[in-house]
């Protein structure tokens, strides 16, 4: 056999890196080049309608250069003529919007208002052309128009407009809308402040209380004149021209605030609860195991033992106000028992509360719940709980499913849907009864949250009364007094505001997950009997309160998603609390 001549031949490709590195760096170019294009469109596009605009604005200054001094004026406007304020012009497809001012000028030379008696000294002609769209745009050409002769004077008076910040600094570029409908012809123009504030409206028809003014600009209050269909007696009324005098008239304007208001209770409640799935609440047992959600007594090579107790780790609440209920579940079969006592602190030492402070306790409860609300903060402000087992019988043993102390403490709970009227100081006259009438007076609701935002707000002082029955607002914050009068709130600031409430009956409920003991959040509780019907969800503490209720016994229903449903009744008096743990569904 000959030797055989193998020639392979092997064709170079692209690695997927390289593949990505072509691609990336085509992309780069790519949008390099349609950037530059869209910017090449951009400055053609502007190019093309600034030029048109600038005709249109030529256009305009031309065709006042060409009328009469006397004629020159805009519709509606001071001085008076048949030049429109505001008109749109469609060319080449785009359309233009052509603004015209046109209005006195007090030059300083000769003098100002009040001090120069004739301060329309000539016309200053001011000519916007503004375009919208993709690639927006705007010109504005200005010219001055002086008579022929010497300056004289145009009849009528002068207005003088002057617009101030909260602290008295002059607001300049302050739209200020005139309008008058009892001369003719017929006032409506805007003009806007200058430099220190203000405004000359030179040449003004004579008329009596008929110049309605408004003064505003974005993101700022607004401020105005009153007509007496308005206000029987306004504070400021619209504005009076007399022929040849000057009317000042000034207004306050400021940056809009916003209120941050939430609805809550005067207080709330906590708890200690153990539900035995470890020791980790324990601070001693002994003759008992502890775990698997339960508590039994030991057992001996002849059975259960006869006696076993444990007791609870300390409890000692961070802002306590009063403590409420010993609560506990558990199994007691034929022959078996189980009693609970209470310890509290004294200095080193733990010491049975006596029976004088809490009666049955040196025997021991048997029935749950156990009223603990009347122990002293003072005296009792860390407690233990014990718990006694016991057995007759060493084949059966008692169970200790859980307990739990609660507390009340001053950590506010929100109350939803809370109607109060909320009015500012500041008034803009009084009525027919001299009563004053508010510039700010609204009703509101917070919301399923005990919130709401109430926003565009000038500067104010504020007084809240809640509007529902049976409810009263005992404080506020920040501290006001007389209580929720007089809360300040100054210019561009957001102020959070809390409602502090309270009512002669109440009822906060907290829903926890029976394994672990925590809160859980959006769980369903409907309170209801035959006058009351109102279901609500619970916060992330899983709290929720009713406010304010009637004595009486309620039906109280819970559910919540993969828990099972809770059924029962509650007894109201006065402020209640009540703690319910819901079964996990084994998946």
């Amino acid at each position: 056999m000959g030797n055989t001549l193998v020639i392979k031949f092997y064709k170079n490709g692209f690695s997927l890196i390289e593949i990505v590195i072509g691609v990336a760096l085509f992309l780069i170019i790519a949008l390099g080049v349609y950037g530059a294009f869209r910017l090449s469109v951009k400055v053609v596009h502007q190019s093309k309608a600034r030029i048109t605009a600038i005709m249109l604005a030529n256009e305009r200054i031309e065709e006042v250069r060409n009328l009469p001094y006397n004629d020159i004026g805009t519709v509606g406007g001071i001085p008076s003529g048949d030049i429109p304020q505001t008109e749109n012009v469609v060319k080449n497809g785009v359309v233009f919007t052509v603004k015209t001012t046109i209005s006195y000028v007090d030059d300083p030379f000769d003098g100002t208002a009040p001090d120069d008696s004739v301060p329309n000294d000539y016309k200053r002609v001011k000519v916007k052309v503004f375009w919208s769209g993709l690639f927006e745009g705007e010109v504005v050409s200005i010219t001055d128009v002086a008579p022929k002769g010497l300056e004289s004077t145009v009849g009528g008076g002068n207005l003088l407009v002057s617009v101030f910040d909260a602290l008295g600094n002059p607001i300049s570029q302050a739209d200020i809308h005139i309008a008058n409908n009892n001369v003719d012809p017929q006032i409506d123009v805007v003009y806007q402040s200058n430099d220190n504030g203000q405004y000359l409206v030179a040449g003004a028809p004579t008329s009596t209380e008929s110049y309605e003014i408004t003064v505003s600009k974005s993101g700022y209050s607004t401020d105005r004149t009153y007509g007496k269909d308005e206000v029987v007696n306004p504070l400021n009324p619209h504005a009076t021209v007399l022929e040849g005098q000057l009317t000042q008239i000034s207004f306050s304007i400021d940056k809009l605030s916003k209120f941050s208001i939430d609805t809550l209770s005067c207080w709330g409640s906590d708890d200690f609860s153990d539900s035995f799935l470890d020791t980790s609440k324990v601070s001693y047992f002994d003759d008992v195991d502890v775990g698997e959600g339960r508590v039994v007594l030991s057992t001996s090579t002849i059975g259960y033992v006869s006696t076993g107790n444990l007791i609870s780790k300390e409890i000692n609440p961070d802002s306590l106000i009063k403590w409420d209920k010993f609560t506990f579940s558990d199994e007691e079969p034929s022959g078996t028992k189980i009693t609970y006592q209470l310890y509290y602190s004294t200095n080193t030492l733990w010491s049975l509360i006596p029976d004088f402070d809490l009666p049955g306790n040196s025997v021991g409860f048997e029935s749950s719940p156990v009223d603990i609300s009347n122990l002293s903060t003072s005296t009792y402000y860390k407690l233990k709980v014990k718990g006694n087992l016991s057995t007759d019988n060493s084949s059966t043993t008692p169970v200790l499913c859980n307990w739990q102390v609660s507390w009340k403490n001053n950590i506010p709970v929100p109350i939803p849907n809370v109607s109060f009227h909320i009015r500012g100081n500041k008034i803009i006259g009084t009525d027919i009864n001299d009563d004053p009438c508010y510039k700010y007076s609204a009703t509101s609701t917070t919301d399923s949250n005990g919130h709401i935002d109430i926003s565009d707000l000038e500067w104010d002082k504020y007084t809240f009364t809640i509007k529902e029955e049976d409810l009263d607002l005992v404080s506020t914050d920040p501290i006001s007094d007389p209580v929720g009068e007089d809360i300040e709130l100054l210019p561009d600031t957001t102020l959070d505001v809390k409602l502090y409430l309270e009512a002669q009956n109440s009822l906060l409920v907290t829903v926890k997950d029976g394994e672990n003991l925590k809160g859980i959040f959006n769980a369903q509780v409907k309170l209801y009997n035959l006058s009351y019907d109102k279901t609500q969800l619970t916060n992330e503490d899983g709290q929720v309160m009713f406010i304010p209720l009637d004595t009486g016994t309620y039906n109280l229903e819970i559910q919540a998603e993969g828990y099972q449903s809770y059924s029962g009744t509650v007894d109201i008096s006065k402020d209640q609390t009540i703690a319910i743990n819901l079964t996990p569904i084994e998946s």
